[in-house]
């Protein structure tokens, strides 16, 4: 036997944890999507919210802090055929996971990632994240804004953002994230507002800052400049935008560089089935 079943755990969060919600939701979109279990994984990242893929039953993968991305895409390049989510929050994916998370909106693999944000590092007792606003515990630094970075990368294909307390739109997200990476179509950006009760409960301020621009007259989440423009605009006004903010057109990862209509994983690599093949790359090392 090669493989050991899991049985999915309750999550261990706080009670009143946003990351309760992400889960809700996801559950509900690969439910509603028809997405069967065999056929996804979720890449969890380090800190509170790094455990979702605990809680689903579905292929899962524990990565290395802030290397979730690199994993997920890797899963996707042996695979096309799954649907791979990475999952983690805004430390573990801004601060250290910086650099993958700026080269995945450029390179566009077809994944999706969530990114629980909450303005702290709550699995070691609220420090300030790199999204904490100023005057939490010392902050003094504008907070990283990821919505807006990613609307500046022009590979970016799709950007959203939800809240852990409005299922509706949630769901509703998480269901055109998934629709998206899986089309083929690239990247699938959705960070979601989660509010940790037990350091930052931000959840009454947030309430008040949402803003839905799918509910403004006239947006229209297909053209870049005016997205990042209103975004931008209603972050100076101290609002949060959310909905679908963006999505485009952009050549996938997979596109780009995968040459074969067999997936990685199912190719033989053995050394006598493709021996010719590997003297001609040794032979380029003469």
């Amino acid at each position: 036997m090669t493989a050991k079943f899991y049985t999915p755990s309750a999550p261990i969060w706080c009670p009143g944890c946003g990351d309760f919600g992400v889960l809700a939701s996801l559950k509900k979109a690969l439910s509603e999507l028809r997405i069967g279990s065999k056929d996804t994984v979720v890449v969890g990242g380090i800190g509170c919210s790094g455990s979702i893929h605990n809680n689903l039953e579905c292929y899962g993968f524990h990565s290395l802090h802030g290397r979730l991305l690199p994993t997920a895409i890797g899963i996707k390049l042996a695979n096309p055929r799954l649907t791979v989510i990475a999952a983690g929050g805004d430390g573990d994916g801004y601060a250290i996971g910086s650099g993958h998370f700026i080269h995945a909106l450029k390179r566009n693999p077809s994944i999706v990632y969530i990114v629980m944000q909450n303005g702290t590092y709550g699995l070691t007792k609220g420090q300030p994240s790199p999204t904490a606003i100023p005057g939490y515990e010392g902050n003094v630094e504008i907070p990283f804004d990821a919505v807006l970075t990613a609307l500046s990368i022009q590979g970016s294909s799709f950007v959203a953002r939800g809240f852990s307390a409005n299922q509706t739109q949630l769901t509703d997200l998480m269901k055109k994230a998934i629709m998206h990476s899986n089309s083929n179509k690239g990247f699938a950006f959705l960070e979601v507002l989660s509010p940790c009760v037990t350091y930052n409960d931000t959840y009454k301020l947030w309430r008040e800052q949402v803003y839905d621009l799918n509910a403004e007259r006239g947006y229209d989440p297909h053209n870049r400049a005016s997205a990042f423009k209103r975004a931008y605009e209603l972050v100076l006004q101290e609002k949060i935008p959310t909905g679908l903010i963006f999505e485009g057109e952009a050549d996938s990862l997979e596109k780009n560089t995968l040459t074969s209509p067999v997936p990685i994983a199912f190719q033989d690599i053995s050394i006598e089935a493709n021996l010719p093949r590997y003297q001609e790359i040794l032979n380029d090392f003469h």
